[in-house]
């Protein structure tokens, strides 16, 4: 299969995605590839594979490949004596943050009629956004963990018990996350929050809770991962979070009973159908007291979470078989043309 793996963007996270980037082409063995990067000014460019390594990025040398534009259907290879369309069957969004997940990529190829993995535009908005994701999870029946929203210009009045964490609203991979153990570290950790987004969440920090992590998609039938329990730390930091997007080796299930298991799976499921369709996410969880909340969802997880696949690339093959297409609408001007008949009677 000729698959297209975007990205880069214009993003705190845009170091994650070129990790993941790179990760990929390590997974995806049996696939032809083409890289699109997007650099911090949304310009496009056609990366060779050989060149998909760390210092090339840094090293601005990406700015001597050549640049990529949009058509309907296509990329096009910009040349020195004309243009050429990029060979592919489906594109890849692997942009983590803005740009990514926020929606602009999932515009972008719906408005160009370009096939593509990845969350939707409505779905976007809704993952992207952590308070949102919570409106979204209490709409469905899924519980979720007690929050607190606040804005940069609200009054910082903290209305839950002490230990918690602090999130930027539209942040992952742990940037701007702080835990806040007692009142005196409250202003600071705001303070570090608000310089990345203008709204925080705030919730009950849980020492010792039980967490999982579920990734999957559906093609013409389930595609569950197996159910990770992350390795134990009050929290993964920037540079954890950066380590585990190389992962390209499958990790081992956790060892949980067949109740939480099925209660995991089918809150997934619930969370998943019909709005992610076309995407592949994983759904971070905590079970207390036998229940499952869900904590986050990750709409473009760092390297597409292969680690928890037992077969990812064929999987990703079945998805892009069966992706959603837009409803085709006809345009024949009849309005316009009964309007312009009666005035000729007129």
């Amino acid at each position: 299969m000729k698959i297209a793996i975007v990205f880069g963007g214009s993003s705190y996270e845009h170091e994650i995605s070129i990790v993941s980037a790179i990760t990929m082409k390590k997974v995806l063995k049996n696939s032809e590839l083409s890289f699109i990067f997007v650099d911090k000014n949304r310009i496009l460019y056609l990366i060779e594979p050989d060149n998909m390594k760390s210092k090339f990025f840094s090293s601005t040398s990406y700015k001597k490949s050549k640049k990529l534009s949009l058509k309907n259907g296509a990329f096009i290879v910009e040349k020195m004596f004309g243009t050429q369309e990029l060979s592919t069957e489906v594109v890849l969004n692997l942009i983590h943050g803005r740009d990514g997940e926020d929606g602009k990529i999932a515009s972008l190829m719906e408005f160009y009629k370009i096939p593509f993995i990845s969350p939707r535009v409505e779905a976007s908005a809704l993952s992207y956004n952590k308070l949102y994701t919570k409106f979204l999870a209490e709409s469905l029946g899924v519980k979720v963990v007690e929050y607190q929203h606040l804005s940069k210009s609200d009054e910082r009045k903290l209305t839950l018990s002490y230990p918690v964490i602090i999130k930027p609203v539209r942040l992952g991979s742990s940037i701007g996350v702080s835990i806040v153990k007692e009142e005196s570290q409250l202003e600071y950790a705001l303070d570090v929050a608000f310089e990345f987004d203008n709204d925080v969440i705030i919730e009950p920090f849980i020492d010792g809770v039980r967490e999982y992590n579920q990734a999957g998609a559906k093609s013409t039938e389930w595609e569950l991962s197996i159910i990770e329990e992350p390795q134990k730390e009050e929290f993964l930091d920037f540079e954890k979070k950066y380590m585990d997007f190389s992962r390209d080796e499958q990790v081992n299930s956790a060892q949980i009973s067949i109740e939480i298991q099925t209660k995991i799976q089918e809150t997934f499921k619930k969370i998943y159908d019909p709005l992610f369709l076309g995407s592949i996410i994983r759904c971070d969880f905590f079970v207390v007291g036998g229940e499952v909340l869900l904590n986050e969802i990750n709409p473009i997880p760092g390297s597409m979470a292969n680690y928890l696949f037992e077969d990812f690339e064929s999987m990703l093959q079945r998805i892009a078989s069966s992706l959603p297409k837009e409803r085709n609408i006809v345009i024949d001007y009849q309005y316009i043309d009964s309007i312009q008949q009666a005035k000729g009677k007129a």
